[in-house]
């Protein structure tokens, strides 16, 4: 059964595309499928070209029987058993799903199971991987039951209700929903360690402002019933000082998750096919510039590419390609 997007999940031009990519994962994941999220820049329209990947979640009932199902389909580049055990290590794998060998579509699809990812997104979530993007617009392209896709929409909506009880130590001043997004984001960005330009998150709040606008005022006008929040006109801001013990606790939440998320591009080697020339492609999109990887590079690139990537982090552009500057 496919499912449309809501209003407050995100739409996408690339609709018909999108649910036939979705329906052809479910296809071969031997009826463990349960949702098919859809998020990113082909969602948001933010500047993706004809060879950006669809960035999708594919939320599976068990881990095992999905991967081995998969594994007889013939896409998958790995053993069924080492994706089996990578899945509880650092959830979710990150995947590549190329059908037709990549002559019309590639997707990103990070595997969760349903326990996962209401982990993930619960009040004692273990790292901000995926809670990051979750609060962020998401469009539900397939589910295999309304009943399905309503369970899924009530756990982003309860992620996104939670937000205030970590954003609010990095409100510096009054905010409205416009603006409590755009630090909402900055914050998730500075959060992992990431290939693309700094101004990459001004791009990516700019293409999900009515996002932010309908989903967040709810959360803050909460936030002022609750007492946390005090209203001045337009605009929301803390009531009080955060207590130092929660912002020590916030702290360390961000800093062991920035080492989980930097720990998962070991992973995402071992689960990710290909994972090299996606990382090229998607850093030259963003940096404007064409890498050239040499001969040892590419034959062992754990071992002699971390210069370059260090490189890379460090001389990011301040501003994307097709902003200003």
């Amino acid at each position: 059964m496919s499912v449309e997007p809501g209003a407050s999940t995100g739409t996408t031009e690339a609709r018909p595309q999108t649910l036939a990519l979705a329906e052809r994962l479910v296809e071969e994941g031997g009826g463990q499928v349960r949702a098919v999220l859809l998020y990113g820049s082909r969602l948001l329209r933010a500047q993706p070209d004809r060879y950006s990947a669809f960035d999708l979640v594919v939320i599976v009932r068990e881990y095992g029987p999905f991967y081995q199902a998969y594994e007889s389909s013939g896409k998958m580049h790995r053993p069924a058993w080492l994706m089996n055990l990578m899945a509880r290590i650092l959830p979710p794998n990150t995947i590549a799903f190329v059908p037709d060998e990549g002559r019309d579509v590639v997707a990103k699809c990070l595997i969760i199971s349903s326990r996962d990812f209401k982990r993930a997104l619960g009040r004692r979530t273990p790292d901000h991987f995926l809670l990051g993007r979750m609060v962020q617009s998401v469009g539900v392209v397939w589910a295999v039951s309304s009943e399905d896709s309503n369970w899924v929409k009530s756990e982003l909506l309860g992620a996104r209700t939670r937000v205030l009880s970590w954003m609010a130590p990095y409100l510096e001043g009054p905010v409205d929903a416009k603006g409590f997004g755009r630090r909402l984001l900055e914050v998730c960005y500075q959060g992992e360690v990431r290939p693309e330009a700094k101004d990459r998150f001004e791009q990516i709040f700019d293409a999900q402002i009515d996002h932010f606008t309908n989903v967040f005022t709810p959360v803050l006008e909460e936030g002022t019933e609750s007492g946390l929040l005090v209203r001045e006109g337009d605009l929301y801001r803390l009531a009080g000082p955060v207590a130092a013990s929660e912002r020590r606790c916030l702290q360390r939440y961000f800093r062991r998750s920035k080492a989980r998320a930097t720990l998962r591009w070991f992973k995402h080697m071992m689960t990710f096919a290909n994972w090299l020339p996606y990382i090229v492609r998607k850093v030259e999109r963003h940096s404007g510039k064409e890498i050239q990887l040499t001969r040892l590079e590419k034959k062992l690139p754990i071992v002699f590419l971390w210069p370059r990537a260090v490189q890379v982090l460090f001389t990011r552009r301040k501003k994307g390609v097709g902003g200003e500057g």
